[in-house]
This record gives structure tokens, C-alpha cells and sequence, in this order.
């Protein structure tokens, strides 16, 4: 019975608990994504701060040119603590404000794609499929 016992515990023991591999994956043009944004082709943004903030001093004879980065309020804040999850604790950031990311950035982003994905706008069919 022990042995039992003994067997029972170990195969717990090695067995992941049930959720534990749960992945969730969140990206660029969705509610919830936080990170770097390209804003090339989309209206000026609005900045939560009007000058961008760089946390380590870049050296001397590098320029770097400043990234756009959507993070959440507390982030932003305290930018010092949180940099390094952004790999931008040495460059130039321009925090974009929730609100532009999510009514404009977002919808013309998820636009954008479909129209460069799915559909070919010359010809007005699917890609892909041929028509006999």
C-alpha cells in the first residue's frame, strides 16, 4: 500500500497542473497590446508626454531615432522600472495615449491588413482562389 502510495505521489509529482501551459498571445492593432508601433503610415499621434523620455544616457557620436510605444498608464510613469520589458531603456520614447491607440490606431491598422491580405483590390477577388 505504501509503494501504492510512494508511485501515486511521484506521478503527481511530474504531472503539470492542469492550465499551467496556457498561452495567450495578444498583438499589434488589438485591445490589450502593448509594445513597440509603427506609426509611418497612420495620422500624427497623440503623446502622453510631448517630449520623449530616455532612461540610460545614449553616447556619445550615436543618435538614435525616438520609437513610439503603447504601455499601460503605470508604465509610463515610472519608465525607469519598466523599460527593460520594452528593451528600451536607452532610447528616445514617445508614449502614445490609450485613447488615439485604440480609436484610430487600431481600426485603420486592422484595415490596412485586411485589405492587404485577403483581398486583391485591382481585381476585386479573393487571393488564392481562381475563378473557371
Amino acid at each position: 500500500m505504501n509503494r501504492m502510495l510512494i508511485v501515486a505521489a511521484l506521478a503527481a509529482a511530474t504531472t503539470p497542473a492542469l492550465g499551467a501551459d496556457v498561452g495567450v498571445s495578444i498583438h499589434v492593432g488589438e485591445p490589450g497590446f502593448y509594445g513597440r508601433i509603427d506609426i509611418a503610415n497612420f495620422p500624427p499621434p497623440q503623446l502622453v508626454y510631448p517630449e520623449p523620455v530616455v532612461i540610460q544616457p545614449v553616447p556619445v557620436g550615436v543618435v538614435r531615432q525616438p520609437i513610439y510605444l503603447h504601455v499601460p498608464p503605470g508604465h509610463a510613469k515610472n519608465w525607469r522600472k519598466h523599460c527593460g520589458k520594452y528593451n528600451a531603456c536607452g532610447q528616445p520614447v514617445y508614449f502614445l495615449r490609450d485613447d488615439w491607440y485604440s480609436k484610430v490606431y487600431v481600426p485603420r491598422y486592422r484595415e490596412a491588413r485586411h485589405d492587404g491580405q485577403g483581398h486583391d483590390k485591382k481585381r476585386g477577388k479573393d487571393k488564392g482562389h481562381r475563378e473557371d
